[in-house]
């Protein structure tokens, strides 16, 4: 028997537990099928209120709100938090509650369990866009997004939740995973319903530049930041951009251009009644550079499967002929009435708003 054969068991280094928040469905079930297939973990535990199709992961069923969550993971090493609301048509406040109460549960619950690393995904958006932004931006570049009552107002606000977690528990580690604007199947944002509208919109003296994250991508990145091999704020997305032309070829879409008040005042009117679903601080992120460089992960050696061309590609093979009008859909009976274009329906929304008033001084 060979020296080697003796080294206690001991002494081998133990694997770690990991633990899927949200890993019944959408990015936490493509991460966890993911995890369940390597060979890096000891267990792997997925978190959710309901039971996932995953059967070869741990299922602990419950609400990660919930203040009993720190009693399910004392056995967990790492946790990456995917649980939350990110629907476009949720009720802002109902849905910031949810996400902020989730991400807060879950990092108290952490510490107090003595969990080794959390993971959370934000997105590149907290950089805020903006016409002078630096293409690309550099990952440590400051937060400058406007805090708003849309989904980027929530990332900002968990953000803020991760450096008090970091103070007050200052042995917690904590990987934030900021994404390009993500792409692929089940993802419905305020990017891709950009591209399902007649036209796409742009601002008088500025050229939009885009770059796509792609969920598959993600769910790597996720993987190097559960095993530690990525750590502190982690910007992901496909290498380089496509400039306004080229997103313009693909999709066969024209655009139109407005000049920046107009757009954003009526923008801001229109989701003041109801009428759309994202405050006017969103078409910042249609009109105005975001582009993030991927420094902490291209160090690592990771790379990006999906192209942005790629990625684009299928974000537009995924539209499913709907149509999208200043940000909501509209039904197929609708969508035939404002087929000659978003220019109309912007510039002519001085109407609605116009009505709307007069039936409310009645």
């Amino acid at each position: 028997m060979q020296s080697e054969d003796l080294v206690p068991t001991s002494k081998r280094p133990r694997q770690p537990v990991v633990a899927v928040t949200g890993a019944a469905s959408g990015i936490g079930r493509e991460l966890l099928t993911k995890l369940v297939s390597a060979a890096d973990f000891r267990r792997v535990v997925a978190i959710d209120d309901q039971r996932g199709d995953v059967r070869e992961a741990t299922w602990r069923v419950i609400d990660v709100r919930d203040p009993l969550l720190a009693n399910r993971i004392s056995d967990i090493d790492v946790i990456v938090h995917l649980a939350g609301d990110y629907a476009v048509d949720s009720d802002p406040g109902e849905r910031r509650a949810y996400n902020l109460r989730a991400a807060q549960t879950v990092l108290t619950a952490s510490a107090a369990a003595r969990v080794r690393r959390v993971v959370l995904v934000t997105s590149a958006m907290v950089y805020g866009a903006a016409p002078d932004n630096e293409i690309p931006l550099p990952e440590d570049a400051p937060v400058a997004a406007e805090p708003d009552t849309g989904l980027v107002g929530d990332f900002l606000e968990i953000e803020s939740l991760v450096r008090r977690s970091l103070r007050s528990h200052p042995g917690l580690e904590v990987t934030v995973l900021r994404p390009a604007a993500v792409v692929g199947p089940g993802v419905d944002t305020v990017i891709t319903r950009h591209f399902e509208s007649p036209r796409l919109l742009t601002v008088k003296g500025c050229n939009p530049h885009w770059q796509f994250c792609h969920v598959e991508d993600l769910v790597s990145a996720l993987d190097l930041a559960a095993r530690g091999v990525v750590t502190g704020v982690v910007a992901v997305g496909s290498d380089g951009w496509m400039e306004q032309e080229q997103v313009e070829e693909m999709s066969g879409l024209r655009r139109f251009e407005l000049p920046a008040g107009l757009t954003f005042g009526t923008a801001q009117r229109l989701h003041r009644l109801g009428i759309t679903p994202a405050p006017a601080t969103d078409l910042h992120y249609v009109v105005y550079p975001w582009v993030v460089e991927c420094t902490t992960l291209r160090e690592a050696g990771w790379k990006p499967v999906w192209t942005n061309e790629a990625a684009f590609e299928q974000l537009l093979e995924l539209r499913e002929n709907r149509t999208t009008v200043v940000g909501r859909r509209l039904p197929v009976k609708e969508a035939t009435l404002t087929a000659a274009g978003a220019t109309v329906a912007v510039i002519g929304t001085a109407a609605i708003v116009r009505q709307v008033r007069k039936k409310r001084r009645q």
